[in-house]
């Protein structure tokens, strides 16, 4: 174990981690592929995965995008998260506004 001290917000909090090989089988690695649940794909609609505010819309209606592309970028609890396209799309119609607030699962952008 190792203790390190981690400074948050002009904070300091002291983090004891414990060392971790590759044969632990508690650690699993995540696929390099963007996660499907990372943007819930309903009815044609990418939704928001969480609340916050739309930060920067990347796309516009009339775009294709390929799978990887960043289609928007959502702030959530101080943090970016890009929005992620999971495969390749053609844009039909952007459904929010830089500055907008929006709700788990609300549907962002339209697609085909």
């Amino acid at each position: 174990m190792k203790i390190y001290k981690v400074k948050v917000n002009g904070k300091i909090y002291e983090v004891e981690l414990e060392e971790v090989t590759e044969n632990d089988k508690s650690i699993t690695k995540e696929n390099d592929k963007p996660k499907e649940s990372s943007e819930s794909l309903t009815n044609n609609t990418i939704n928001s995965p969480m609340q916050g505010t739309i930060q920067k819309i990347l796309v516009k209606s009339g775009k294709k995008v390929k799978q990887g592309d960043s289609l928007m970028i959502l702030e959530a609890m101080k943090l970016e998260n890009d929005i992620i396209a999971d495969k390749d799309y053609l844009i039909e119609k952007v459904l929010v506004e830089e500055g907008d607030n929006v709700d788990s699962d609300q549907p962002l952008i339209k697609v085909s």
